[in-house]
């Protein structure tokens, strides 16, 4: 399976400036067929919301190296159930240890992805999920 058809919206929310693995990622999707849309940097949950509802995407990846993960994540999620976008699938990236995987699930992140994964398995994943 390809990712055509699908739209991916890439997002760096918070004041993290480094967009290096975003990048990486936004190109890699755009490869296996997706259309990616990417904010730029330092983007508010709000805004991120906004430009997702506005864009009608299929999924949303936050790439965030802060660590404020948590809190950003669960602000994106909730905004989005709170403009009736509630089955925009969220994935997260970026420095995420372990121990944040559980409360990134229960807050209703759909795909954590790490450095230590390949940028394949990741595409794989996401490919896996808007089937």
């Amino acid at each position: 399976m390809t990712l055509e058809k699908k739209r991916i919206l890439i997002a760096k929310p918070g004041l993290d400036g480094h967009d290096v693995g975003a990048k990486v990622i936004a190109l890699a999707l755009r490869d296996a067929g997706a259309e990616v849309i990417y904010t730029g940097l330092r983007r508010s949950p709000e805004q991120i919301v906004r430009i997702a509802v506005d864009e009608d995407v299929d999924m949303l990846g936050l790439s965030i190296l802060s660590g404020s993960h948590k809190e950003l994540a669960a602000s994106v999620i909730e905004r989005l159930r709170k403009e009736n976008a509630g089955d925009i699938k969220v994935f997260v990236g970026g420095t995420i240890p372990d121990e944040d995987f559980e409360a990134l699930r229960a807050a209703g992140v759909s795909g954590i992805f790490t450095s230590e994964m390949t940028i394949a398995s990741v595409i794989a994943e996401i490919e896996s999920q808007l089937s």
